[in-house]
C-alpha cells in the first residue's frame, strides 16, 4: 500500500485554518481525505498550566497530549483506523462523540504547535502557515469566542493579550520560515484553496 502524502496547517489562533480546511475538505470524500485536528488532543482542565492570575493556559505546547498526537499520525500513514474522543472545548454539559479517522490517500494534520514539534514536522511531506494581520486575528477571536462560544469579551481579551498572542510569537511565527506555502489570509483565502485542492486532486489520482 503506498504511503500518504501527510500535509500539516498551521497558523495563528484567528488566522482562518478552519475556513480554509473546510473549503479544501468539501471537495473530497472520506475515502480520499482525512483531517486530524490537534484540538482533539488537548489534555484535561486540571491539567493545563495556570497563570499568575489564576487563569487556565490552554495555548502552551504542553496543552496537548503530543505523545499520542504523533502515535496517531504514525498509524493513519501506516494505514491503521484510530478512534479519538472530541473534545468539546470544556464545556460540562457537552457529551463528546467519538471520531474516527480512517487512512486514506492525503491526510492533513492541522494545529497551531504543530511545526514546534520535530517528531510531527518529521512526518510532513509539506508544511502550509496560514498567515493573517493582528488585527484580524483578534477579530475573528472575539467573533468565535464571545458569538460562537458564549464567552464573556473580558475573558477573550485577556486570554489573547496574556496567552494566544505570547505563545503565537514564541511557538508558532519562528517556524513561518519552514513552511513550504505561505497563504495570505488577510482577505480572501479562496484562490489559494483551489490551488491546493487541484493539487490534492492529483495526489488522489496518484
Amino acid at each position: 500500500m503506498k504511503q500518504p502524502y501527510i500535509i500539516g496547517i498551521t497558523g495563528g489562533s484567528g488566522s482562518g485554518k478552519t475556513v480554509f480546511l473546510r473549503a479544501i475538505s468539501e471537495q473530497f470524500s472520506s475515502e480520499e481525505l482525512c483531517i486530524i485536528s490537534q484540538d482533539d488532543y488537548y489534555l484535561p482542565r486540571e491539567k493545563q498550566f495556570t497563570d499568575e492570575n489564576g487563569i487556565k493556559n490552554f495555548d502552551l505546547p504542553t496543552s496537548f497530549d503530543h505523545q499520542a498526537f504523533v502515535a496517531d499520525i504514525t498509524k493513519l500513514r501506516n494505514g491503521e483506523t484510530i478512534q479519538r474522543p472530541e473534545y468539546v472545548f470544556n464545556n460540562k454539559l457537552a457529551t463528546p462523540k467519538m471520531l474516527t479517522f480512517k487512512p486514506a490517500p492525503v491526510i492533513i494534520v492541522e494545529g497551531i504547535f504543530i511545526f514546534h514539534f520535530l517528531e510531527i514536522r518529521a512526518l510532513l511531506d509539506m508544511k502550509v502557515f496560514i498567515d493573517a494581520k493582528e488585527e484580524l486575528k483578534v477579530i475573528r477571536r472575539i467573533k468565535r469566542d464571545k458569538v460562537e462560544r458564549n464567552y464573556p469579551l473580558e475573558d477573550v481579551l485577556y486570554r489573547y493579550e496574556n496567552h494566544v498572542s505570547p505563545a503565537f510569537e514564541k511557538y508558532i511565527e519562528p517556524y513561518k520560515h519552514v513552511a513550504d506555502v505561505i497563504v495570505n489570509n488577510h482577505k480572501e483565502y479562496k484562490n489559494a484553496a483551489d490551488l491546493m485542492i487541484g493539487f490534492l486532486k492529483n495526489q488522489v489520482k496518484a
